[in-house]
């Protein structure tokens, strides 16, 4: 137990080592980084904190598990099956209890682009019906530009959906966990789902939350929908431990200031912005620097500040 508790606190204080410049910190595996227990029985191979690469397989999201001791449930079935792959044979290494369920967080290639590996070895995979009906739209354009990147690491990868879905909620008691899948509301991406073990204090936050770098908004985020989820049904939960979708392990007033606080300061140069008549063009260069020492701002910026002048130049 000291142990694990040892690794929470080391977890915690692991921001400053975030680095999106570090292309691979587990070179002997195609994971970015080897599972870590973030508190007992709940482990996360942590992603890079960068876009995906090469180097980094795509393995910049987390894929977590929950050892139960009936079972092991995992969340996020990997960006292709060779990571797929290579995350059983780490929670083989941990445990003898077999994978029961695979919990997909949303419609992304991080989440789901594994889904053939788990499914050929006969584990079901579960997501909400907005995220299985976003990748099956987009599931060639997604499955492309894996490849694009990933190179030799796509092969044995075939876009599968999942095998479940659900709409609010679902509840999964496996061994000694009790585990709440939640659609809390609209957020970052269609679908977007939380793993909740309110016993344990302990959010899988998905692509709810971020840490140690800024989000990317899509043409299809609502950043004013994001904020409202978050303070009306996310937070509420109180969660003492979360694991976010990208970043490092932490609590939720670092997850919150990372995720809304960015969104919240964006919004409101975009607001500024829009009083004074400014264009488009001109939100580009909005400020964003107290986020500027954050991974992914040179990639991210510019395009999240032209996304959030669409979305609020109407509202």
């Amino acid at each position: 137990m000291f142990r694990t508790i040892t690794a929470i606190l080391t977890l915690i204080a692991m921001p400053a080592l975030a680095d999106e410049n570090i292309a691979d910190q587990y070179p002997g595996s195609v994971l970015y980084e080897k599972p870590v227990e973030v508190i007992p029985g709940i482990w996360s191979a942590i992603g890079a904190t960068a876009p995906p690469t090469y180097e980094n397989t795509g393995h910049n999201n987390n894929l977590s598990f929950i050892v139960t001791g009936d079972g092991v449930v995992v969340v996020n079935a990997g960006a292709n099956y060779k990571l797929a792959q290579a995350l059983h044979d780490e929670i083989k290494a941990i445990t003898e209890q077999p994978v029961k369920l695979v919990i997909n967080e949303n419609g992304q290639g991080h989440a789901m682009l594994g889904n053939n590996y788990w499914i050929e070895q006969g584990v079901d995979i579960l997501a909400h019906v907005d995220a299985a009906h976003e990748f099956e739209e987009y599931s060639a354009q997604i499955f492309e530009g894996m490849k694009s990147y990933a190179k030799e690491h796509a092969e044995g990868t075939k876009p599968m959906g999942p095998t479940q879905t659900f709409e609010d909620k679902h509840i999964i008691d496996m061994g000694g966990k009790h585990i709440e899948v939640l659609y809390s509301g609209p957020a970052h991406s269609p679908g977007d789902i939380q793993v909740w073990l309110p016993e344990d204090g302990l959010m899988i936050a998905g692509d709810m939350a971020f840490h140690n770098r800024i989000p990317p908004i899509f043409e299809d985020t609502c950043t004013s929908c994001w904020i409202e989820t978050w303070e009306t049904a996310f937070a509420p939960l109180g969660a003492t431990y979360v694991i976010p979708g990208h970043g490092y392990p932490t609590n939720m007033a670092q997850v919150e200031a990372h995720t809304i606080g960015y969104l919240k300061h964006l919004r409101g140069e975009i607001a500024k912005l829009l009083d004074a008549g400014g264009t488009l063009e001109e939100a580009y260069y909005v400020d964003q620097s107290p986020f500027a020492h954050h991974d992914t701002f040179e990639e991210l910026a510019t395009k999240n500040a032209g996304q959030v002048y669409t979305e609020m130049e109407f509202e």
